[in-house]
């Protein structure tokens, strides 16, 4: 199917999920559009913060001009759409017109696993996100205190894969992101729920 059937679809499918109770998203992937519910813990978006104030700290060094954002972004020749947890991009990037940011303006992705979906960024995203020519990848695993950084994309896959546990500093492209404060799922003795 052509990504212009697929992204009316998507379209219709977000506009019947703010119908819905809860949280939804929607995405395109290998399979076509796809509809989840979404409800991560805070700690999820603890950790989504943490990375974006640290890098938005670094790129005003590194890249004037570039931030850490939230944006759907999109790669119609590939017939992909997807909601990273947080993307390095222009800034101007956010100003355009359109509903998704062009994946080819994505310097990084980052996204935090999910306890329900953990697939969808192990598997699902590990594939089109270098194949959307996304230079960095991490993934940041609360249920396990894991990170994964994966950069040089060539050939549709990752060509580096470097492991990483929570209370490590990082190498993350051109950046780094400490890890100390970074909160599993549920581990007792982490700071308590709220």
């Amino acid at each position: 199917m052509e990504y212009a059937k697929m992204r009316a679809i998507a379209e219709e499918l977000i506009a019947y999920a703010e119908r819905l109770e809860g949280s939804w998203s929607v995405e395109i992937g290998a399979a076509g559009p796809v509809l989840a519910m979404t409800r991560p813990p805070k700690r999820h978006a603890g950790t989504v913060w943490r990375i974006g104030k640290q890098l938005d700290a670094q790129l005003a060094t590194t890249h004037p001009g570039y931030g850490c954002a939230r944006p759907e972004i999109e790669h119609p020749t590939l017939g992909r759409m997807r909601r990273p947890n947080a993307v390095v991009v222009p800034e101007a990037a956010l100003d355009e017109e359109g509903l998704a940011v062009d994946a080819s303006q994505v310097l990084a992705a980052i996204e935090i696993v999910s306890p329900s979906n953990p697939d969808n960024d192990y598997r699902d995203k590990l594939a089109d996100y270098p194949a959307m020519g996304i230079e960095h990848y991490l993934i940041v695993d609360p249920r396990t205190g894991t990170i994964e950084v994966h950069s040089d994309p060539a050939n549709g896959r990752y060509l580096s894969k470097e492991p990483y546990i929570y209370g490590d500093t990082v190498p993350f492209g051109p950046w780094t992101v400490d890890t100390a404060d970074f909160r599993r799922y549920g581990k007792a003795g982490d700071r308590e729920k709220r």
